[in-house]
């Protein structure tokens, strides 16, 4: 395992080679671990942990509590507990969450623009939601042609694949070299690191996607707050309030 610079030293950025080995690119607040796996080498992760799985091409995805699964361009799987990935097309990558059960999950094809409105004109979708309030979650983001975002920072780390298009990361990783620009191209594999400033662009007449796995969350459902509970309805009122009959 490598150890990836942290933003508690100025880091803001990281990019990760397209080859097969595992690093540990997230903070140890939240700790995970990014494996890359191409058609060269495919991968066995580890039974304790919880994978984002995300094939850049195809893949066999092999789960020996469930079973094999073909993953098609665009699907993504989230696997709790002991898998294999082998990609015989291109290139992907696995999130780990150490110590964390999951639900198991195969979603996609991803759709092309996010469903949620997110910043200066760009939308996201939340492919695989927190089961908590807390807990882990994987994004699609969408930028279209000529986005200049806002500068600004996240409380944890970020890990991302561009799935398609072009762009730009602008960031200033505090090596004295100022402010740089990384260009972004499909299947590349980064790291934005806790707190560190950074902005993306679309600068090339096209659009762009990414794929983010977040570490935590500050949205899902809670044992006081979710669906189930909230709307089952006692002569007229939520279960939510009826702090007699909710389980201890």
């Amino acid at each position: 395992m490598t150890n990836a610079p942290s933003a508690e030293h100025g880091r803001a950025f990281s990019e990760w080679p397209v080859k097969p080995h595992l690093m540990v690119p997230l903070d140890r607040k939240f700790p995970s671990y990014l494996t890359v796996f191409s058609h060269e080498l495919g991968r066995k992760l580890s039974a304790g942990d919880t994978h984002y799985i995300y094939a850049h091409g195809e893949a066999f995805l092999s789960v020996p509590s469930v079973g094999d699964f073909l993953l098609r361009p665009g699907m993504f799987a989230v696997v709790p507990g002991e898998c294999s990935v082998q990609p015989f097309k291109g290139h992907g990558i696995a999130v780990s969450r150490e110590d964390w059960l999951g639900y198991f999950q195969i979603g996609g094809p991803i759709e092309h623009e996010g469903r949620l409105k997110y910043i200066d004109g760009c939308t996201d979708s939340l492919l695989a939601s927190p089961p908590k309030m807390g807990d882990p979650c994987l994004n699609l983001l969408y930028f279209p042609p000529g986005i200049d975002q806002t500068s600004h920072t996240h409380p944890s780390d970020r890990i991302g694949m561009i799935m398609s298009g072009r762009g730009e990361c602008v960031f200033d990783n505090g090596d004295g070299e100022g402010e740089r620009v990384v260009e972004l191209s499909p299947g590349m594999i980064f790291t934005i690191h806790a707190e560190g400033q950074h902005k993306f662009r679309t600068p090339f007449a096209e659009d762009m996607r990414v794929l983010a796995y977040h570490p935590d969350s500050d949205f899902g459902p809670t044992d006081e707050e979710h669906p189930m509970l909230n709307r089952t309805i006692v002569d007229g009122v939520s279960a939510k309030h009826l702090e007699d009959i909710r389980t201890k």
